[in-house]
């Protein structure tokens, strides 16, 4: 047999080079790096831990280090890669000198084993233990599940039990979740087979990252606040029209007790040892996007340099950092981190996915229009100097990436190609430089899409025409009740959340590039009064998604060993 030296080495798979990384022990990692002692971490084995929250308020006075926000140019099947992006940034941030930490959100298990995969990075810019953080991790989301279908369990006993504060079952809009995407379980019919198996009526699931518990999650400050936060969530009305809340049924205390543990931010590391806090998981076309305050707050009193990841696309996951994340937390980011690639370019000009390996520089200008949009939307409205990412892929020719480069340049926008995924931290370590030198020149200054004051209507309105392109928001008669009843009860001065395709700027997810001049339909609103936002819901975005034709479900197993494979 001849062997042909010359011929490509095949790179190796995300779990084959997680499974060999050389993980430092976490109570090292937290000691030498952090100056986090072992009495302040619960470890989860040897390579996870969480971290004491009484411990976390002891750093109350330390200044905060600087924020950067990664986002992106609308996704697309090509590929962008914002997660290793954020990982290849703070390992670069790290070599070049600074004391950088990465918080990201926790990957929900619907993608995992649906259509997208694992979310822990990839390629050499990836967190670690992957596999766990994967799958189970240290349980959050099993807490979340459990305290959100405490509550709607809570619910139907109350009925079952007659009913003392007269709800009105038709009005419970509290649902049950799950982590794994059912397509069959979006409506359903709860309560059959007798008297004693409760009062029949319609229900449904939505993905746990979809429910409110999540956000509050994400959202508190305090054990103190996430009680709170959970006692206002309204879950149905009387049938004299009155809120009925949590708090009402009595089940704030024991969802805090189910999520007391959860709320400590998870700490873990990326494959070249720089700390990574990990928590929360909310998606930003269903949910607001972004990993936990409590771990963005702890990262920015450990670390000089914090980089974290806003969900999809700056449409998306960055307006809404911004305009309710921001807004409750009073965090500012210093710098916003697009990441384009040239395969995604290429899709928004127009050219097939199963073609974007090719070699099109009309194309890459086309597709321009979407990133031009991103950025204007970063500087223009959300008041933050945007740096470019040019994540590079394999097929990416040298002629590409340099009118990626040369266009963001010409529009005033610093722009560095980026190799992380390949080549780890050394990878973006032209990126990190220029991330530095963004912030100190000290351009940024963070201004929200809409004022507090402005109506529900008005503040879709802001959205829809300012970062979306649209010309107006259109409420689908029951929406629009559903937002008057929510403003009638005092409401209206919360923020919104948008739930909308990620693939497009518009509802419909086959219109590419930068459309403008559409209209935003609003058919369902949800008030999230708990998590202090109001939801909503447009086009057909589902708040719990399907598994395609072929999961990822299919290629997952686990060897006789007990080795996971198949995971990516």
């Amino acid at each position: 047999m001849t062997i042909d030296v010359d011929a490509p080495v095949p790179f190796p798979s995300d779990i084959e080079i997680a499974e060999s990384a050389d993980i430092t022990p976490v109570a090292d990692l937290a000691r030498d790096a952090l100056g986090i002692p072992a009495a302040a971490l619960v470890p989860y084995g040897h390579t996870k831990a969480k971290v004491s929250i009484p411990w976390l308020t002891t750093l109350e006075d330390r200044p905060d280090g600087h924020l950067v926000l990664v986002t992106a140019m609308s996704p697309t099947p090509a590929g962008e890669g914002k997660t290793t992006t954020s990982v290849g940034l703070a390992d670069a941030l790290r070599r070049i000198g600074e004391n950088s930490v990465v918080a990201l959100r926790e990957p929900s298990m619907g993608p995992v084993f649906g259509i997208k995969g694992g979310a822990a990075g990839g390629g050499y810019a990836q967190v670690v233990p992957m596999v766990d953080i994967n799958l189970a991790f240290t349980g959050d989301f099993a807490a979340i599940a459990a305290a959100n279908n405490l509550l709607a369990a809570m619910i139907d006993n109350h009925l079952h039990h007659g009913n003392a504060l007269d709800i009105d079952a038709r009005t419970i809009t509290w649902k049950r979740v799950v982590d794994l995407n059912d397509r069959a379980l979006r409506g359903i019919v709860i309560g059959l087979g007798g008297l004693v198996n409760g009062i029949p009526r319609e229900d449904g699931f939505d993905i746990v990252v979809a429910s409110e518990v999540m956000a509050i999650l994400c959202l508190a400050t305090s054990l103190a606040d996430l009680r709170r936060r959970l006692g206002d969530v309204v879950v149905a009305h009387t049938r004299t029209k009155q809120p009925v809340t949590a708090r009402d049924l009595g089940a704030e205390g024991a969802m805090t007790v189910l999520l007391r543990d959860a709320l400590a931010p998870n700490l873990v590391q990326t494959l070249e040892h720089t700390p990574a806090f990990i928590h929360g998981g909310p998606f930003a076309n269903i949910a607001h996007g972004c990993n936990s305050v409590m771990a963005t707050r702890a990262a920015l009193k450990l670390g000089d340099w914090v980089v974290t990841e806003a969900g999809f696309g700056a449409d998306l996951g960055a307006e809404k950092f911004v305009d309710i994340t921001c807004r409750a937390a009073g965090l500012r980011p210093a710098v916003a981190v697009v990441v384009a690639t040239v395969r995604a370019l290429k899709f928004h000009g127009g050219v097939p996915v199963g073609e974007v390996d090719r070699e099109d520089l009309a194309a890459v200008g086309a597709g321009m229009t979407n990133l031009r949009r991103h950025l204007d939307n970063v500087r223009g409205v959300l008041g933050l100097t945007p740096v470019v990412a040019v994540n590079r892929f394999p097929s990416d020719t040298d002629a590409e990436v340099d009118l990626v480069v040369r266009m963001c340049r010409h529009e005033g926008v610093r722009a560095y190609p980026a190799t992380h995924v390949r080549d780890g931290g050394v990878g973006a370590e032209a990126l990190a430089r220029g991330v530095v030198e963004a912030v100190r020149e000290g351009r940024s200054d963070m201004r929200f899409v809409y004022d507090d004051h402005l109506s529900l209507e008005k503040k879709a309105e802001a959205v829809a025409t300012r970062v979306y392109g649209a010309s107006r928001v259109a409420f689908e008669p029951k929406a629009r009740r559903r937002l008057e009843q929510i403003e009638a009860e005092g409401h209206g001065h919360l923020p919104i959340c948008m739930a909308k395709t990620q693939a497009s700027f518009s509802t419909d997810p086959s219109l590419r590039g930068a459309p403008s001049g559409h209209t935003v339909t609003v058919r369902e609103v949800r008030l999230a009064a708990g998590a202090g936002f109001v939801v909503l819901v447009t086009g057909e975005i589902m708040t719990m998604p399907g598994l395609p034709r072929e999961p990822a479900a299919h290629r997952i197993d686990v060897d006789d060993d007990g080795r996971v494979v198949g995971l990516s």
